[in-house]
């Protein structure tokens, strides 16, 4: 308990916590003049006050051209700061439910099959509540754009670091809240997070996006998709052949 105390300590300086938010945001890492920039304070605090981040192991920092490029005229590295891997997790009075989760989690995987088909029922009532809720955050007659913005605020508030993508990628989930369980029941976890996510898509009502299941160590397994024209198309095809083979 003293060293989860002292490892959060750092972040009281209200300046220090602007800079690990902002950095923590920043799937790709912030250099020091960004930073500086985005919490409103000089170049040289911004250094100070990540480097003692990084002393804290809240943060990492690893030297890279911010160009993307490598040889002459690539220009020079910088020093790029991104979150650490390390979990902090404090409560008082102390709570362990991480222990419950896995016990749980142990009964359900040596089950015959009807537990984890429960738990799965489950993630889609859920999943279809937070769909709700978002579908009414949105407001009347919204758009894609507003469905997804409303879906992004309510899975960042479960914990899921939400955040628009790029190209056909529309929602990114750049954190699994049930780690470091789901890399110990891996199938069970994201069996039951996948019928979560599509349970929500399903009751948001949102057009041309789909739920894929694309695991990427560090991140949720799940991430929201622009749903592939050609597919639609082959889909339409498809159901028009069945539909004049039945009239046949």
């Amino acid at each position: 308990m003293e060293e989860e105390i002292e490892a959060l300590a750092p972040l009281s300086d209200p300046t220090r916590r602007r800079l690990y938010l902002y950095v923590a945001s920043r799937p790709q890492g912030a250099g020091r003049e960004e930073a500086a920039e985005a919490a409103g304070v000089s170049r040289a605090l911004a250094a100070f006050h990540l480097d003692r981040l990084v002393e804290a192991e809240l943060l990492i920092a690893e030297y890279r051209r911010l160009t993307g490029r490598s040889g002459p005229g690539a220009g020079r590295t910088a020093k790029i700061y991104q979150r650490s891997p390390r979990r902090l997790a404090f409560s008082l009075p102390q709570r362990n439910y991480e222990m419950l989760a896995r016990l749980l989690a142990k009964a359900l995987t040596s089950s015959d099959g009807a537990s984890s088909e429960t738990l799965t029922e489950g993630a889609r009532q859920l999943g279809m509540r937070l769909g709700a809720r978002a579908r009414e955050q949105a407001g009347p007659r919204a758009g894609r754009r507003r469905l997804l913005a409303a879906a992004e605020t309510v899975l960042d508030d479960c914990g899921f670091e939400a955040t628009r993508g790029e190209g056909p990628c529309l929602l990114q989930l750049r954190n699994c809240p049930f780690s470091p369980l789901s890399g110990e029941f891996t199938e069970l976890v994201c069996t039951m997070n996948l019928a979560l996510m599509q349970a929500l898509l399903a009751e948001l009502g949102v057009k041309g996006v789909r739920t894929d299941f694309d695991p990427t160590p560090g991140r949720c397994c799940a991430v929201f998709r622009e749903q592939s024209r050609v597919r639609n198309r082959r889909g339409a095809e498809e159901n028009g052949a069945a539909g004049g083979e039945g009239r046949q």
